[in-house]
């Protein structure tokens, strides 16, 4: 069985679009002004900024941002953007505006073609999630996981992924970090500990 667009495990039955299309058909100026502000916060050529910033906010408040999971972010950046980069060619699903035509999808910004899975806002914003709020002050934790939600939600509302992309984007997020965390207790156990 190969990874196709009409592979269940993509196409879920159909669910894939139909969700698409119901997620896509919600729009107005303030809520496509937030949608194109999340996929523009979400770009991974803002992830560097995010690493710096994260390194600030742990240097100066440990307790609310332990090194450890800065160390976990910045090493899964390189391994998800590898990942990506490699599985987005190989697959070369088409974008919904291509698959299923213009008259269904209602594309805010940019419109794109190819490259559908996965979606690399969603493996990052997930990444970002994920690695940083570990043992992270409450706050923290739910502004970041607020902002993951967002990205995602922001691309099948622009336009730009199916659901099934996002959801094998933060599924490639999510699963980075749990094995660079398994890495890091087998490896570094006096680090995990030190939370540094």
């Amino acid at each position: 069985m190969s990874l196709t667009p009409d592979n269940p495990l993509y196409a879920w039955g159909g669910l894939n679009h139909q969700l698409f299309l119901w997620l896509n058909s919600f729009h107005g100026p303030y809520w496509d002004a937030l949608m194109l502000t999340m996929t523009a916060l979400g770009s991974h050529g803002n992830y560097p900024y995010y690493i710096a910033l994260a390194l600030l906010v742990s240097a100066w408040r440990p307790r609310w941002l332990p090194g450890n999971n800065v160390l976990i972010f910045g090493v899964g950046y390189v391994v998800t953007g590898l990942i990506v980069i490699l599985l987005k060619p190989l697959l070369n699903f088409p974008r919904p505006l291509l698959a299923l035509g213009q008259h269904w999808v209602h594309v805010v910004g940019r419109p794109e073609f190819h490259h559908s899975f996965p979606s690399g806002h969603a493996t990052f914003a997930v990444l970002l999630a994920a690695s940083l709020s570990y043992q992270a002050a409450w706050p923290l934790r739910w502004g970041l996981w607020g902002f993951a939600l967002l990205v995602c939600l922001s691309r099948p509302a622009l336009g730009a992924h199916f659901p099934a992309d996002i959801l094998g984007g933060a599924l490639i997020g999510a699963l980075t970090v749990i094995s660079l965390r398994s890495l890091q207790k087998r490896w570094l156990p006096a680090q995990e500990n030190a939370g540094v």
